[in-house]
């Protein structure tokens, strides 16, 4: 039988003093806490199953609220999400629904705000998603390959990672729309992906990181990256997913 992997674990890192990152695994969500090792969860392939991290934006008030609000909402509407359209369209009630809940102008959370990237995964196929510049990988033997698409301001040069994003759920006080980030690929056993916030892929380099989903794979590699960015001093909270996708 066909089966789809997730390790993932969520953690706020050594700076912070709580964490803002939430994690969404078909129903499981987990939201602004923390996991002390990896979890793993494992579902047959069929119904389509989401998994996706969302990071609360920090000096912003709420983002805990944010990334929970963000995850709950995907986690409800998860196995509805069967095409790229209906994909688009829960992002986007998402951004209305963090809007809506941070009350608008005057309102100590009317700024609040999360970026969001994650993955669909169903037979034969995945949809990869994002808003902002949390991101999802491919991880082959051909080396890491990122498929998201960060929405962030160009890099100066000699500059590797920037906490500026040009486009997010909520973040304003005022109503902004946003163009999520949508695409489809085949899909066959043995492929996996990595789902994870920026504080993985800001203190870590995507060569370390190939490094470490060569050498491990599900709870192991979760581990080890975890390990990693905490390494390189752990600046940021740290969430992320490991999906393989077994069987046949």
């Amino acid at each position: 039988m066909s089966y789809v992997a997730v390790s993932a674990l969520s953690h706020p890192g050594l700076l912070r003093e709580r964490n803002e990152d939430s994690l969404v695994v078909g129903p499981w969500t987990l939201c602004a806490t923390v996991t002390e090792n990896p979890q793993t969860l494992v579902f047959p392939l069929g119904t389509p199953l989401v998994v996706a991290v969302a990071d609360g934006l920090g000096g912003h008030p709420g983002g805990d609220v944010a990334s929970a609000l963000a995850v709950r909402r995907i986690a409800s509407i998860g196995p509805t999400l069967s095409s790229e359209d209906a994909v688009r369209d829960a992002l986007n009630a998402c951004n209305r629904a963090l809007y809506q809940a941070a009350g608008g102008t005057g309102s100590e959370l009317a700024t609040m705000g999360t970026t969001v990237a994650g993955v669909v995964v169903q037979p034969g196929s995945l949809l990869t998603f994002n808003v902002g510049d949390s991101r999802v990988f491919a991880v082959s033997r051909a080396g890491l390959r990122q498929v998201s698409v960060d929405d962030s301001p160009p890099l100066e040069p000699g500059q590797r990672t920037t906490s500026l994003v040009t486009q997010c759920l909520g973040g304003t006080p005022s109503y902004r729309s946003i163009s999520p980030h949508v695409t489809a690929a085949s899909l066959s056993p043995g492929d996996r992906y990595l789902i994870c916030t920026d504080g993985l892929t800001d203190p870590v380099t995507p060569d370390e990181i190939d490094a470490v989903t060569r050498e491990h794979d599900g709870g192991r590699a979760a581990f080890e990256l975890w390990k990693a960015a905490i390494a390189a001093g752990g600046p940021d909270n740290i969430t992320l997913a490991v999906v393989r996708i077994g069987g046949e």
